[in-house]
Order: C-alpha cells, then structure tokens, then sequence
C-alpha cells in the first residue's frame, strides 16, 4: 500500500494523541477521515472543527462507503462491533505503526528511539529544524509546546517520528536518520528479558534504517548494540558530538557543544536537566548533519519551550515551585529529580509517585525504591493498572517496604490534596504515567492561592 491509493481512511479510535497525529496528517494530504472514539474531548472536538467525522457510539450505520484503510489502536475491545464489521468484510486495518512506516517509507525520516526521552528529543529536533529552514513534519508522543501540538504540519520531505520499542511497533519503520537515546530494560510484558529487547527490539530496529542512513547512539550503549553496527556516538563528555562544562547560569542549563561538524561555547537551554543536554545534544549534531546554522540552532535551544508533563512547569515564584512530570521508569525518575535537586539545591524536595503497571512495579520494584529514596519526602500512591489486571504481592506498600527513607508513605487519590495542603511544600514534584494528571490543575490552583 502507498500513499497515493487512500482517498478514504477510517479511525478506531482516533482520540489518542498518535492517532490524533495521524488522522491530522492525511486529512491535510486532503485525504476524508471518518473515525469513532469513546469519549468526546477537547481533542476530538478539534478534528471535527478541522473537518474530520467523527462519532461516540459502535454504530455500523455511521460508516461510510468507499473505505480504502482502517488504521487501529490496540486500546479498541477485540469485540468492538465496527472492528468485527471490518474484519469480517476484509477491509486492511494496520496499527498506527504500520502506517507510520508506509509514510516514513515514502519520505525521508528521522526516528528516534529509546527506552526514555523520545518526545523530548524528538520536540527539540522538530523546532531545530523548523528553526533553520527546514519546513519538516513532526508525529510527537506529547504536546510540544513550541507548536502547541502533538502533530506538526510541514512542506519539506523531512519527517520526524518517535520510534516507540513497545509491541516492536518501531519494526515498521524506515528511517533515514536514526536515534538510539537509551536501552533500559522496559517493557519486559512483550520482549520477556533484557536480550530479547535488545535483540528483537533495538537491534532489529538498527537493521531498518535505510542503507545510506546515519544512526546516532548515546555513548554508553555502543557496546550493547554490537560489533555489527558502526553508529556515531553522543553524549555529556563523552562521544564523537559532545557537551562539556554543563552548570547552571542565571537559572538556565548552559553548556558547551563539541562536535565533528562544529564547536560551539556557552550553549543554553531552557529545559533543566542533564537528561536533556544529552538530549538536546544529538538534536544539534543532527541540525548541523543538514546544514542548520550555528546562529539558528543557538537561538532555537535558548526558545525551545518543552513539552507537556515533562519536567513541566506549573507553578513557579521566587520561594515555590510546582512541577508535573510524566516518569515511569526508575532512570526516568532519577532523571526528573537530580533536575529539580540542581536548580533548587537548598529546597526541601517532596514527590508524589504514582507506579504505572503491575507488571513494570514488579520488574523494577527495587530500582523504584532506590530513586525514590533520593527525594527528601517520597509519597506513594496506588499503582495505575492501565491495560492490565492486578499481580498478587504487587502494590504500592510492597514498593513502600523496600524504600529506606523515613519519611516516606503512602496517600490516596481522596488524600491527596489534603495532605498537600497541610504539608504546604516549597519544591513539589508530581511524578507518574497515570491518572496522576488529574491532580494538575486542583495542585496548581492551590500554589496560585496559597502565596
């Protein structure tokens, strides 16, 4: 299948942020979409606003004729009734993915994976290039703020795209650059073991760019990937393209870039932690690949703005501050909270933790506990299940049992603002990929309140 056969693409599902992006994505190539969601929000009321059709209930009467694709996210009920009517009337359906790499098959493609930092990255690639001239496509896992979307709209054959290793979805595609930010173990549910990730995920991934493409790898991984693969390498004193001197200057993370294509002092960038510096790090060596200039890259890191739920933002005065971000993952953690320690050294660090699947509590418990432990006051709520059902022995008090912090403990959803409240905390840190979000707006509506 390519691109110039679909008139007509159907969406089970298209509320989700990836599908959203790929229904945005063809109804601007003037190609009509048609889609159901279960809930009407914000998002979709904007599709339909854009043009695109879409409806709430399983209603076989409200598909129209001359369907070309069906394009599908796992989140739909395998029972789902216009899923069976597709199935059972031989229409294609492919995952998002699967249609991802059609496109990135038909345009040249930067794809950055990784076990954590993809949306970061790939925001700060996409308003690099955008910054210097280079009018490229974005699919983003998160709101970037910079385009006030997931999706970014471009005139240029360039295309930039997460390559997400869960379900091997990033298998599909072909890209011409490639990223690999991180191989943590992740995802154990699908690939089973550490090997069989790397193998089967990461490795299979590398095998995929295009045979005049360029993969970047951060420096640590290299040998993990293998002697097969000659990638260049990046990273914070270390790697072929390298930051150096990192600190922090009149509240912004500077640093210097040293790199095959070009040496640049005093760099700054407006998103805190070492995290991102590395991140950002390969984002420039890919704009100084395709000719970005120094002066242009400079100005765009210093505006790049971040991304919705990471290290967010929410509040902030001289003697507060209030921040969401979306860690999942214990090096995710470990990132967000040495980010906060850095620029508020001297604050009393207090972090609400929601774990996200059993499964990954189970897998990483004591790397939880360990990260955990770094905050001066760790609050843990109850696990969110997201897909799956309950593991026996798997909750938030065994995780609190192997936390060595006195001063943890454990909040519920219905506590949770009361114990805000009556702590009064000066550096707050929400972290987690659940429900967790929800909080957003009564926590910050506190700190406005409460100066």
């Amino acid at each position: 299948m390519n691109l110039e056969s679909i008139k007509k693409i159907y969406f089970l599902g298209i509320g989700g942020i990836g599908m959203s992006a790929l229904a945005r994505y063809f109804n601007g190539l003037g190609i009509e979409i048609h889609g159901y969601d279960k809930t009407e929000t914000d998002l979709t009321k904007k599709l339909e606003e854009e043009g695109m059709n879409i409806h709430y209930e399983e209603d076989l009467n409200q598909i129209p004729e001359g369907i070309d694709l069906v394009v599908l996210t796992p989140a739909i009920p395998a029972k789902h009734r216009e899923l069976l009517h597709f199935q059972d009337k031989g229409f294609p359906i492919k995952k998002r993915a699967e249609v991802l790499g059609i496109i990135s098959r038909s345009r040249k493609t930067i794809a950055v994976a990784g076990t954590h930092g993809k949306t970061t990255t790939s925001s700060i690639v996409t308003h690099l290039l955008r910054s210097g001239g280079i009018d490229c496509t974005a699919f983003l896992g998160g709101i970037a703020f910079n385009q006030g979307s997931n999706f970014v709209e471009g005139k240029s054959e360039w295309v930039v795209a997460e390559a997400d290793e869960y379900d091997r979805s990033f298998l599909h595609l072909s890209p011409d650059i490639a990223v690999i930010l991180s191989m943590d173990a992740d995802h154990l549910d699908i690939y089973g073991d550490r090997e069989t990730l790397l193998e089967t995920g990461f490795r299979a991934f590398a095998r995929k760019i295009k045979p005049d493409g360029k993969l970047w790898i951060q420096y640590n991984w290299k040998e993990e990937l293998g002697s097969d693969f000659s990638p260049a390498t990046y990273g914070v004193e270390n790697g072929v393209a390298q930051s150096q001197h990192v600190r922090v200057e009149q509240g912004f993370f500077t640093f210097d870039y040293v790199g095959p294509k070009a040496e640049m002092k005093a760099l700054q960038l407006a998103m805190p932690g070492r995290h991102n510096i590395e991140n950002a790090t390969v984002a420039i060596s890919i704009a100084l690949d395709l000719g970005i200039s120094e002066s242009a890259i400079r100005s765009a890191l210093l505006s790049f703005k971040g991304v919705k739920r990471r290290f967010e933002f929410l509040y902030r005065d001289e003697k507060r501050a209030y921040i969401d971000d979306y860690a999942h993952h214990p090096s995710e953690l470990t990132a967000a909270i040495g980010a906060a320690r850095q620029l508020f050294p001297d604050r009393k660090l207090v972090g609400v933790f929601q774990p996200h699947l059993f499964s990954r509590t189970r897998d990483f418990a004591d790397g939880f506990a360990e990260a955990l432990d770094g905050l001066d006051e760790p609050w843990l709520m109850d696990i969110y299940p997201a897909r799956e059902l309950p593991i026996e022995g798997v909750n938030s008090d065994m995780l609190l049992q192997k936390m060595a912090n006195p001063q943890k403990r454990k909040v519920s959803q219905a506590e949770l603002m009361v114990a805000i409240e009556k702590r009064k905390p000066d550096l707050l840190l929400t972290l987690g990929a659940g429900d967790i979000d929800l909080f957003r707006a009564p926590i910050k509506t506190y700190f406005e309140n409460s100066k």
